[in-house]
């Protein structure tokens, strides 16, 4: 069935004019200047940029982690900014996956544990739907190990699966493939493929110009701005 272009237009996630700051002592570091940026449903936009360029804030900013000090972001078409916590808490379990250069898994938990809860928090359980992630990941024998018993790529690949758990409307990825040899990053490309085929947006920040050139868009940034669409 089409997909009308109402529906994908609300199926987003879009920054409009963000602006943050951050200060240290007299200092100040002015990491967003006026982003503006919409990622439509289905479509895969790569974000790259070099290290402090603003890219990872952009990421918070989308998720609701963190507030801008200026200018909005909108979330399936409602506002996300400004929100309590524990409101923007529940939308962001249950229409956004984050994976972040942090991880996002708690290291006292197997796999499969990491996955049922993130599943549980959206409301969304469904374990053949975690055990066929894991799968796809190269992950299927690893899902009663914990975070610390794996290698980085793994830890990166595990992540990704908790992010993609519950279905996402939107996947917010920092370095998704930063620490995979060329063949697992292959693997990962193609659930990307799956996701954004099932009308998932998806913002990838990345140094990988294999995952560039695999997005339908790149989104260039530099000291805080937008450089390049």
């Amino acid at each position: 069935m089409a997909v009308s272009t109402d529906t994908r237009a609300a199926a987003s996630v879009e920054a409009v004019e963000l602006y943050r700051f951050f200060h240290a002592g007299d200092s100040e570091t002015l990491a967003l200047r006026g982003v503006s940026l919409r990622v439509q449903a289905g479509e895969m936009v790569a974000l790259l940029g070099a290290s402090g360029s603003g890219k990872s804030t952009l990421l918070n900013c989308l998720a609701g982690l963190d507030e801008p000090d200026g200018g909005h972001v909108d979330l399936l078409g409602e506002r996300l900014t400004r929100r309590p916590e524990a409101q923007r808490a529940r939308r962001r379990a249950a229409h956004i996956g984050i994976l972040m250069q942090a991880h996002n898994l708690i290291p006292t938990l197997r796999l499969s544990d990491n996955m049922a809860l993130a599943m549980q928090l959206a409301g969304k359980p469904d374990r053949r739907r975690a055990a066929r992630l894991f799968e796809q990941l190269g992950l299927a024998g690893h899902a009663s190990a914990r975070p610390t018993q794996l290698s980085g790529g793994e830890v990166a690949r595990a992540g990704l699966a908790v992010a993609l758990a519950a279905t996402p409307s939107v996947l917010l990825a920092d370095e998704p493939t930063g620490e995979v040899d060329a063949a697992t990053e292959a693997l990962v490309l193609a659930v990307f493929d799956e996701q954004r085929a099932a009308g998932t947006a998806i913002l990838i920040a990345t140094h990988s110009e294999a995952l560039a050139a695999h997005a339908d868009r790149v989104v260039r940034m530099r000291d805080g701005r937008i450089v390049d669409v």
